[in-house]
């Protein structure tokens, strides 16, 4: 096997030496994190590519919940895209906070701004953001009958929800969902 970056071809012309990046990695190979709009993710590997003479290390992903879907980020860029650490047990109690939360004022707008604002709100990766909108849209159902987009977006902000608290937890899916179907059954 012969190593990513590497080639079999004869040296020819000067040598050219290739800097190497010396970092402390801020996550670890079998970590499970959160990607932005993708979910709890688990790092299947770290690999190092040489990309324009210059060596560098990306984080490969594999999205929980979804047919090998694998996704390379650079580690220099784990905070711009959002990358981060599931929850803990603090923020888990404050998402049961906001769901509970039932005397929300759900805005009088249009379908498609809502629908923009929720996509906003779910792409920060936030899980109070995310908890909001599944709140907000929960009520909402409760008063009328969703838009398409809008139960897509609720299966959304379900989906990532609820595989962030099992994690957390350290609960099944399944239980989790019953937790949520308790607190709206009202």
């Amino acid at each position: 096997m012969i190593p990513v970056g590497t080639s079999t071809a004869p040296l020819s012309g000067p040598v050219r030496k290739v800097p190497k990046i010396k970092m402390n990695l801020p996550f670890k190979k079998g970590e499970k994190v959160v990607y932005p709009a993708h979910g709890v993710a688990v790092i299947d590997d770290i690999q190092v590519r040489v990309i324009s003479g210059t060596e560098r290390r990306f984080y490969v992903l594999r999205i929980l919940g979804t047919e090998k879907m694998t996704i390379m980020i650079p580690t220099e860029n784990v905070e711009s895209v959002g990358l981060r650490r599931v929850i803990g047990k603090d923020m888990v109690d404050k998402i049961y906070r906001i769901l509970r939360q039932k005397k929300v004022e759900v805005d009088s707008q249009t379908w498609n701004r809502r629908y923009r604002e929720y996509t906003e709100k779910i792409k920060t990766g936030s899980p109070l953001e995310i908890a909001k909108v599944l709140r907000d849209l929960l009520v909402l159902k409760g008063d009328k009958e969703l838009s398409f987009g809008e139960r897509k977006m609720l299966d959304t902000a379900r989906s990532l929800l609820v595989k962030e608290l099992s994690i957390a937890k350290a609960h099944p899916e399944e239980k989790i969902m019953e937790e949520l179907k308790t607190i709206f059954a009202n």
